[in-house]
């Protein structure tokens, strides 16, 4: 793989027919690739992505999977959010800050109650199958099931690692299990992205309004 990082070479490559995306590049290796753009250009994938422009042998691509992170809204209150009464319901039933689950919400489906993921999570909260029927999900399209049973998750998660946001999001998108594996943050492309992004809407909405949470609908 080799980086080309000259402005002159941008300027040709801005010029490709790329495809403009956010997704990952899964290689033969079994190293997923997060992009922003690519293009199929003589054999080789041409890609853009954090640090410069790559080309990779197409031999060498054996998928392209689609980013589930979401961007989130930061600045909208939870009282005129999508499902903000349930968020506030679940986060006070259960003890978790409702701007951290509007913030998991928001990274996992963008608020959209039929999300299914290529790993078939589903829902508000991308509930695994398994996740689901632990927590005695009947409907998990059903939004106010979703939403409590993902906030007691993420509870269980907080109160696993003692707090730890960062370990408790790590394990909420990639398994407890990769988590212990690892003693950290496991070294996935998608939780290291996941985990920063849901860790920088949930600092930005806590930060909105000196003093004033933004789930208090101010």
């Amino acid at each position: 793989m080799r980086l080309t990082r000259t402005a002159a070479a941008a300027l040709v490559l801005a010029a490709w027919p790329a495809a403009v995306c956010a997704d990952y590049l899964v290689l033969r290796s079994g190293a997923r690739i997060n992009v922003s753009s690519y293009a199929l250009v003589g054999g080789k994938y041409r890609v853009q992505m954090d640090g410069g422009w790559a080309e990779i042998a197409a031999s060498e691509v054996v998928a392209i999977e689609p980013e589930e992170v979401f961007v989130a809204s930061p600045k909208l209150p939870l009282a005129q959010a999508p499902y903000g009464e349930l968020i506030r319901k679940a986060s006070e039933k259960y003890g978790v800050d409702p701007d951290l689950v509007y913030s998991v919400v928001a990274a996992e489906s963008n608020f959209n109650a039929r999300a299914v993921s290529r790993r078939n999570a589903k829902g508000l909260m991308q509930l695994l199958p398994e996740t689901a029927r632990r927590m005695g999900v009947k409907d998990v399209f059903d939004p106010a099931q979703n939403v409590e049973a993902g906030t007691r998750y993420l509870r269980d998660l907080l109160n696993l690692y003692r707090g730890d946001l960062a370990l408790a999001l790590a394990a909420y998108n990639a398994g407890p299990a990769a988590v212990e594996r690892y003693g950290n943050v496991p070294p996935y492309n998608e939780t290291i992205a996941y985990v920063r992004a849901i860790r920088k809407t949930y600092a930005q909405r806590k930060s909105a309004t000196p003093g004033t949470s933004k789930s208090d609908g101010q």
